[in-house]
């Protein structure tokens, strides 16, 4: 029998998230129903005994990439390889099932960028191969952060490099256990700023721009996991014209 393991965010709103990825969810009571079951004339006397009404919710917001979603060549560009950038509907499923390799990132300090040495070294550590089409999950520990202010502000990150290295491996889908794939957002700004350097800003999503490949952010539970053994599924909702969308990512081992 096979073990489902969640690897997902739960959707809720949060005080401490920036106010571009707040989350907000309406709850309706069951009560609401009925009056709106009267509305559509079915009358009081033929409500069935046990009908309450039914709940409902409403999505008041929620942005894309507020929570653990899988971002599309479109987020990154509208353009891949000098074509038109594929959106989240169209990525082909079978990029988002398959063999899922967790690489341990934990060591690395917050600001210090992940390097293609980094992932080579552990993955001759472990004795472990990429092959075509397998999805890498970097654990970097910093889900620990999730609900907290230093979220968005701390973490370490992807750099431009090793996010083509994995890419030239064969690898469509790879995905993370912090805010963002690259080093966080406010630290690349400042230091974009201080270095008046014009190519440091979102280094490892603009791979994107040259290669095809989709990235995961927001992840949680990677400690759960094995380096290897399991099978990733993560399915997108299918947004038309998406740049990303929401969706559960699962490990399923045997």
């Amino acid at each position: 029998m096979s073990k489902i393991i969640d690897l997902s965010k739960t959707i809720q709103y949060n005080a401490n998230d920036p106010f571009f990825m707040k989350v907000k969810i309406k709850h309706k009571a069951h009560k609401k129903a009925k009056w709106l079951v009267r509305f559509l004339g079915l009358p009081f006397r033929l409500f069935p005994k046990k009908f309450m009404g039914w709940a409902d919710d409403e999505i008041k917001k929620m942005g894309v990439h507020s929570t653990t979603h899988i971002d599309a060549p479109w987020h990154y560009a509208p353009t891949c390889m000098g074509r038109k950038a594929k959106t989240i509907d169209e990525v082909p499923l079978n990029w988002c099932f398959g063999d899922g390799v967790v690489i341990d990132m934990k060591h690395k300090e917050d600001f210090d960028s992940i390097t293609t040495k980094d992932i080579i070294d552990f993955l001759d550590k472990e004795k472990v191969t990429l092959n075509s089409n397998m999805i890498v999950l970097i654990k970097t520990g910093r889900d620990k952060l999730m609900g907290t202010k230093d979220f968005f502000y701390k973490g370490t990150g992807m750099s431009a490099e090793a996010t083509e290295w994995l890419i030239k491996q064969g690898i469509r889908v790879m995905g993370i256990d912090q805010w963002g794939w690259d080093l966080p957002l406010p630290y690349l700004i400042k230091k974009a700023k201080e270095s008046n350097d014009a190519e440091l800003f979102w280094e490892a999503h603009l791979v994107g721009v040259d290669y095809e490949y989709c990235h995961m952010e927001q992840l949680t539970n990677l400690d759960a996991l094995p380096t290897t053994g399991f099978k990733i599924a993560a399915f997108p909702l299918k947004i038309k014209g998406g740049s990303g969308a929401p969706c559960r990512v699962v490990a399923i081992m045997e």
